[in-house]
Order: C-alpha cells, then structure tokens, then sequence
C-alpha cells in the first residue's frame, strides 16, 4: 500500500526561495549599475572560490560530508573542488600533518597561483591538536600563512562552513592592491617565499 504523499501547499515568492548576492554599493542609474572595480571583483572573486583539499585523517571524512548533499558546499560558490593547485585559489589543509609533510604543504601552496588563501580545518592542522609529539607539526601556520582557522576535532561540517563564509567575507572585502603591498610582501618573506 502506498504512503500518501504531502505537498507544500504554501507559495512563496522566488525571492524568499533563493540567496542572492549583494549589490556591492554603488550608483544605480536606468540601465546601468556603477561601482568600485575592488567591489566587483570582489563580488566575483567570493562567490567562486575553488577550494583545494589537502585531507590526511578525520577531518577529511568531515569535509566529505561538507560536499555531500545534505550540507552542499556548492551553494557557496565551491562547486568546483580541484586536486590541481595550479587550478585552485583556496588551499584547506585538515587533519594531522607530520612535520615531513610540511615541505609538501608548503610547496603545493606555492604551486597556486595568486591571490590565494588557506584554511585550517580541525585542531590538528591548526595547532598539532592532541599530538603533542616531536613528529606532529604545531600548527600549519608554522609554514605557510593561515587566514582562517577552524576549530574542532573533528569539526562538524557546519563548522567547515562557517570557515569557508569567513573566507568569503575576506575575499570579498579583500583590496586589488593587497597582495603588492609592503605588510603582505614581509609576511611572504617570514615564510621565507618570495
């Protein structure tokens, strides 16, 4: 015997169904929008990030679920996860690194092409988490620059959301001339990268 099925019986306008961006600010004219070049690339930049996964324990199975359909990381504009870093703008690094694998963090970051950001996902990636040993690398920022953190061990796949809307929030407001300045530049070089 089938179970009867219920529809929802309420319409709602198009607007309350789906998330649209923002307008960056500006001056709105008939047939014309004009604003700031930052604020429209910064518009594009942030509703496209790519993001490249560097998973080595649990807190790669948690970002698995973050793309799943349940949580569906593509809403966010990270439809397109690459395993080329030459392809990606967004590096997530999750799970335990050992301190032989930092020189490969460090040179995959290398890889991406400019502007490009990282996250650290889970307690390990961010501060060696439970393993407090001479092999475990503290921490990836020990290596490469770190713009946004995420806590947990693991974290939970909202969590790993609330990072990449963090990152996005970075991106959009994110000035064109950042990336050849003088504060960026000294942070590179106390990386030792050029």
């Amino acid at each position: 015997m089938a179970r009867p099925v219920s529809y929802n019986l309420i319409k709602k306008p198009l607007e309350a169904d789906i998330s649209m961006a923002e307008m960056p600010e500006g001056v709105m004219g008939e047939g014309f929008h004009l604003t700031f070049l930052d604020k429209a690339i910064g518009l594009a930049r942030r509703n496209s990030i790519w993001p490249l996964p560097f998973a080595t324990s649990c807190c790669g199975i948690e970002f698995m679920a973050t793309m799943g359909s349940h949580y569906d990381l593509a809403r966010f504009g990270s439809e397109r996860v690459g395993f080329s870093p030459r392809q990606c703008d967004l590096l997530m690094v999750m799970g335990t690194i050992a301190k032989k694998m930092g020189p490969v963090v460090k040179q995959v970051y290398l890889q991406m092409a400019e502007p490009r950001w990282v996250i650290a996902v889970g307690a390990c990636a961010s501060s060696g988490g439970i393993f407090d040993t001479y092999s475990v690398l503290q921490g990836i920022d020990q290596v490469i620059p770190v713009d946004v953190y995420v806590p947990g061990c693991p974290p939970r796949p909202e969590a790993i959301i609330d990072g990449v809307m963090r990152i996005q929030d970075l991106v959009g407001k994110e000035s064109l001339r950042r990336r050849n300045g003088e504060k960026y530049k000294a942070l590179l070089e106390g990386y030792g990268i050029q």
